[in-house]
């Protein structure tokens, strides 16, 4: 069987993870899990170390020092998937704003539909969010035509985190040269990926906001996007032999 993995960064997520660990295995096509935690101090680790028991063969546990941020969890897990040579790697967030019923759908456009890149896409036939205010998803949705203004990316959502990748992707990109840490992670390799060359698709998915936990946004990981976006662009046009 092909192998897939799906990476969870947590930071305090103890009421979400056990549940989305077993509703992720109970899914027919069977993918592992790798949760990158970030020193939960509400005992996420511990609770995933718990369930390790459970699904010794297949759950998957890296802890590290502090909270360094979404950016630099994902970079830690892809590296971590590719030595362990996963096919496809998922971005999935802890909270159930990701469907775990929309992974396979994400592993069907890359393996049976050719894609490199497979994004779980919020915007791609109108705008799918249940339970944010209006503020937020006219934020959100703004982002992204601001994102593809100045990128040129043919990309609806591109500030999603719900995402498949073929491994050649990351193995082509240079993970040591991704240098945003929130949403700003997302718009720069979906770009770098674009850059390569590679094939991406956009799934519809119905994104849901979290019933439980507390949300990481902030005003620093807004303003990183904002303004980030135009300094990733203007870097691109003499840097491409450094993706």
């Amino acid at each position: 069987m092909t192998k897939g993995i799906i990476i969870i960064p947590t930071y305090n997520e103890i009421e979400n993870i056990e549940r989305l660990i077993r509703n992720v295995f109970s899914q027919k096509h069977k993918f592992d899990i790798l949760v990158v935690d970030d020193n939960s101090p509400d005992g996420t680790a511990d609770r995933v170390r718990t369930l390790q028991a459970e699904y010794h063969d297949n759950l998957f546990l890296e802890e590290r020092r502090g909270k360094l941020g979404l950016g630099t969890a994902y970079i830690h897990g892809f590296k971590w998937a590719l030595k362990k040579n996963y096919d496809y790697v998922f971005e999935m967030d802890a909270d159930f704003s990701h469907n775990p019923n929309d992974l396979i759908r994400l592993y069907n456009a890359c393996k049976r539909g050719g894609y490199d890149v497979a994004i779980g896409s919020r915007y791609a036939t109108g705008v799918n969010v249940i339970n944010w205010p209006m503020s937020r998803v006219l934020l959100s949705w703004g982002a992204s035509r601001y994102v593809r203004l100045i990128t040129r990316m043919n990309i609806q959502d591109t500030t999603a985190g719900f995402v498949c990748y073929n491994r050649k992707v990351l193995e082509k990109i240079n993970l040591d040269r991704i240098h945003f840490v929130g949403y700003a992670f997302q718009i720069e390799m979906k770009f770098k990926a674009h850059l390569l060359g590679f094939k991406i698709t956009e799934v519809p998915v119905i994104f849901t906001d979290r019933t439980q936990g507390t949300s990481k946004m902030s005003g620093g990981i807004i303003s990183e996007a904002v303004f980030g976006v135009i300094i990733m662009k203007i870097k691109s046009l003499f840097k491409k032999d450094k993706l």
